[in-house]
């Protein structure tokens, strides 16, 4: 098996998985490197149940693919990649479908958050489109992400395999995969606190302070943890889950029934080109009746934060009155990470 890669700086390979996998013709000794070298693993924060916080973006762009098999016999694929970030719980991305070819061409680019660039690993499957039935897979690859040089861009020439078994007794010349891949780590942030979020109720004693150079252009996170709110309280009933609208996207949290208490603790994420200055971010508590009924839904009360003090302060964590709301309140804590 044949693995070649390139870098845009003046380093031409990274140690290690360069030297045995390109270096090497034996498919299986080459397949059980991979095999054991991509190897996914949990990636959890000490406690138990505790995903790391985001560290950084990893850009992949998927460039073509070259002599790949053929499975209709009465024409060429419809090839198209799902990709996938191990330790993501996010649905997988893919490319567009390349009709009639062995030989697409995509340049198609993807984001995705980073948790653990040591142990996480970019999977890439390649499949011929179906309009009807399943569509058959044609080849799989994984890139861990300890090869890359943070800020440098990897250029990746794969071998298609069928899985990483080291037993493949067809050993089908299935082609090959040319993607780039950039992890780009997030700047590191000075607080003045001891960085842990705590827990609900109880506001930080600091916030961490970016210079305005390095906050108001470029590309960055926006992390958004919904706490938890307090005193909602509905007219018909009191089933609270709380909603988030910006740029159009919506995203919502698991609802808790029977209380005006509830505790989420759950983070939303939203990759943005540039920093969002000037723009407004809107949270609803809605309320949700079990079972059929004209009046399902209920508002509990909204309130909308003005992102400007979020990008200059790094990172906001405090309680909010919520619109039409007699005392609820809603506790956020929003930060802005920047690459």
């Amino acid at each position: 098996m044949h693995l070649h890669q390139h870098q845009s700086s003046t380093q031409n390979s990274v140690s290690g998985f360069t030297n045995i996998c390109c270096t090497t013709d034996n498919f299986e000794t080459s397949c059980a490197y991979l095999s054991m070298f991509c190897k996914p693993s949990a990636i959890f924060d000490g406690e138990v149940g505790a995903t790391k916080k985001p560290v950084g973006i990893l850009n992949v762009k998927v460039v073509q693919a070259f002599k790949l098999l053929k499975i209709d016999f009465l024409g060429a694929s419809d090839p198209y990649v799902k990709l996938h970030l191990n330790g993501e719980r996010l649905p997988a991305k893919r490319t567009t479908v390349k009709r009639k070819t062995l030989n697409p061409e995509w340049n198609e680019n993807f984001k995705f958050i980073v948790r653990d660039p040591h142990t996480q690993v970019l999977e890439l499957h390649v499949y011929d489109w179906d309009k009807v039935g399943g569509h058959d897979k044609l080849g799989m690859q994984l890139v861990p992400l300890k090869l890359l040089t943070p800020h440098e861009t990897h250029e990746f020439t794969l071998d298609l395999l069928k899985n990483t078994s080291i037993s493949d007794p067809h050993k089908k010349q299935r082609g090959k995969i040319m993607v780039e891949l950039t992890f780009d780590p997030f700047k590191e942030e000075n607080e003045l606190s001891s960085g842990h979020l705590n827990g609900y109720g109880k506001k930080e004693s600091g916030i961490s302070r970016n210079s305005d150079n390095d906050t108001l252009s470029g590309a960055g996170l926006l992390l958004v943890t919904i706490q938890g709110a307090e005193d909602v309280e509905g007219q018909r009933h009191n089933n609270p889950y709380a909603e988030i609208l910006f740029r159009g996207e919506k995203k919502k949290t698991k609802m808790i029934r029977k209380t005006r208490d509830p505790l989420w603790n759950e983070e939303f994420q939203f990759m943005l080109e540039e920093p969002p200055l000037g723009e407004k971010i809107h949270f609803q508590v809605m309320s949700h009746r079990s079972g059929f009924s004209f009046r399902s839904k209920e508002s509990l009360g909204h309130v909308d934060i003005d992102l400007t003090d979020v990008v200059h302060n790094g990172r906001i964590n405090d309680k909010y009155n919520l619109i039409n709301s007699k005392n609820g309140q809603i506790h956020l804590v929003i930060r802005w990470k920047m690459i």
